[in-house]
């Protein structure tokens, strides 16, 4: 009996062996994917890394030897250029101001309207949706002239809050489609069991829906923030004077009538991607949990 059994074990654990071995044509494919990957990523690094040597190299070092070669003598030179004589502390704060409310501005409408039209649907609710959404299709050519009168005519005119105001307009319908859609996952019993406990709408809102939804506003905070940041556009349009540019207009304004000092904009291109690499470590584990939402059912 003893030895039947051990038979029948022994059997079942070659059949489970058996089960478990990967085949040799799915650990190629497997191979193959990390090495596409790899590749992929080496390609899509090369600009960043392009940058960063040309920023730790003199204007005749580059002149030389081009931007590929490592710099004989790594120097930080540039950045502090960049800073001093670039203006580049300036420009960063310019574009934090501009950056930080129209990013969290946005999402709070978005967050307010999404919600009222995923859970508190009312007669022209699906009307007023589309309106919104048909926002993102508007090319901003169309309005750039009209705009232009419009903050000239109120005095706002090279000033910062056209920009905020303008960001604000157009992140609106991304922020209620993607809040609307996520909102509406969210089982409606939930909320009822909220409501039947004695909690009003917005304590629902606060207590029960903003909780579960910090994967989506990861991805909001993250894209809003990085298409307001890198916006080069209106800055141009809506200023004019060195004290309310932006780092990315103050980036290509580093150039001189005969010459371009490759260097101190490379510093300042470095020193113009730090807030939005810090934004994408710190939301990470939201923002990747928020692009994978809805992607396994069950």
């Amino acid at each position: 009996m003893t030895e039947a059994t051990h038979s029948i074990s022994m059997k079942a654990s070659a059949a489970d062996a058996t089960a478990h071995r990967v085949p040799l044509s799915a650990r190629l494919k497997t191979l193959a994917l990390y090495v596409l990957l790899t590749v992929l990523l080496i390609l899509y690094s090369l600009p960043s890394l392009g940058v960063v040597l040309t920023s730790l190299k003199s204007n005749a070092e580059i002149g030389r030897e081009g931007i590929w070669n490592m710099p004989d003598t790594a120097s930080l030179q540039n950045f502090r250029d960049a800073w001093e004589t670039g203006n580049a502390g300036k420009y960063l704060a310019n574009s934090l101001k501009v950056t930080l409310p129209a990013t969290a501005i946005s999402i709070v409408f978005g967050v307010l309207t999404g919600y009222t039209l995923a859970k508190l649907p009312f007669r022209g609710s699906e009307s007023l949706f589309i309106f919104l959404v048909a926002g993102l299709f508007i090319p901003p050519q169309v309005v750039m002239i009209p705009l232009f009168r419009m903050f000239n005519r109120a005095g706002l005119y090279d000033t910062l809050w056209p920009l905020i105001i303008v960001h604000i307009g157009f992140g609106i319908p991304i922020c209620t489609l993607v809040m609307k859609n996520f909102f509406a996952t969210i089982p409606t019993a939930i909320r009822e069991a909220a409501i039947i406990d004695g909690a009003n709408e917005l304590r629902v809102l606060l207590r029960v829906m903003l909780p579960l939804s910090l994967p989506s506003l990861a991805v909001l905070a993250t894209l809003q923030f990085t298409w307001i940041w890198n916006d080069f556009l209106w800055p141009v349009i809506f200023t004019r004077s060195d004290d309310v540019r932006t780092v990315m207009f103050g980036l290509a304004s580093l150039r001189g009538q005969y010459s371009v000092a490759y260097g101190t904009q490379s510093a300042m291109a470095v020193y113009a991607s730090i807030p939005t690499l810090l934004i994408f470590i710190f939301f990470q584990k939201y923002f990747i949990r928020g692009l994978t939402l809805g992607s396994v059912k069950g």
